[in-house]
């Protein structure tokens, strides 16, 4: 039996915290994932226009196995500096790669496109490195979805994007998944507000209304007018012991999530993109079995964070787009 976590966030998966920041002048922000010691990481992108940091790294055949966080961040190329933010503040706690007597922190990051979403861009020093620094310091167990993190000012097609998570637990083992949504397309089905994610939805967490019905699978898919400027971003965690090849291939299979939730995904526009990280707790229960497992939940996580965090956003002055209550409720 597949059931949520206590929290249905990704800190279900124990040892990890998240920590949030945002601008709400500049309508951006960044999110932080860490864990008590450093974590298995792996990447996988499938979106054709990512924005990454230190991704070449996390390859299997790579000599640095282990990262000590991973962030999310808007602000296109700028908010790659968020990563820099939390290095700093990693190196100051003693944290990272040991090399002679230097500690490097390895701190991988992805970043979406929210330039365009009405807030105040004329900045003189790049905003995202502190963002970065006060995400680490706000770390915890618990955090706020929708319009939080680094999904202040995103946007999908026709509505707020927003910062969502969702976790699950089969035989002993967590998985959660945490997602920043800026993308290209839908995650609700033509104009009603029926999540394309409602058949994996578990309980009510995303409004419990169930399935569209009489909706034209054929149909050309709508998408926001800035069609070179999107990306969701996001990462899958689990508390059992991966090597780097197997979270690779837990970080690809949680890409179906993706393509299940949002239509369409993994677009020539989109940045789309799935860290993995694994902080080897516990042992897979049935090796074969598990891996197959991991990757099923990890796609199950990932298409309800999806859902969650469109359903979570709120509005705030200055919005260009509504959100999904204040078009549906």
């Amino acid at each position: 039996m597949i059931r949520p976590g206590p929290l249905n966030l990704i800190t279900d998966v124990a040892g990890l915290r998240v920590g949030n920041a945002r601008d709400d002048r500049i309508k951006t922000g960044a999110t932080v994932l860490v864990g008590d010691r450093p974590f298995t990481a792996a990447v996988h992108v499938m979106g054709g226009a990512p924005g990454t940091r230190e991704t070449d790294l996390l390859a299997p055949d790579k000599l640095v196995q282990e990262a000590d966080a991973l962030v999310l961040a808007g602000g296109s190329a700028f908010g790659l500096d968020a990563a820099s933010g939390v290095a700093d503040a990693l190196r100051a706690q003693g944290r990272g790669f040991v090399v002679g007597d230097q500690t490097v922190p390895i701190v991988p990051g992805a970043i979406l496109f929210d330039l365009l979403n009405g807030g105040e861009k004329a900045w003189t020093d790049n905003p995202y490195k502190p963002l970065g620094a006060a995400a680490l310091a706000n770390a915890t167990k618990t955090f706020t979805l929708g319009s939080e993190g680094a999904g202040t000012g995103a946007l999908i097609a026709d509505l707020k994007g927003g910062l969502g998570s969702a976790s699950a637990i089969w035989e002993g083992v967590t998985v959660g998944a945490l997602v920043a949504v800026n993308a290209l397309g839908r995650v609700t089905v033509g104009d009603g507000p029926h999540f394309w994610a409602a058949p994996f939805e578990m309980g009510d967490e995303f409004g419990g209304l169930g399935m569209a019905q009489g909706f034209d699978p054929h149909a050309i898919p709508p998408v926001k007018g800035h069609e070179t400027r999107n990306t969701t971003i996001a990462i899958v965690a689990t508390d059992a012991a991966l090597t780097q090849a197997q979270a690779t291939r837990m970080a690809i299979a949680a890409h179906d999530g993706m393509a299940r939730a949002i239509w369409p995904s993994h677009t020539p526009m989109d940045g789309d993109i799935v860290f993995a990280a694994a902080t080897g707790a516990r042992s897979l229960p049935d090796p074969g079995r598990g891996a197959l497992m991991l990757g099923h939940l990890a796609a199950l996580c990932l298409a309800r964070a999806i859902a969650r965090g469109i359903h979570a956003a709120t509005s705030a002055p200055g919005d260009t787009k509504p959100t999904w209550h204040d078009r549906f409720s």
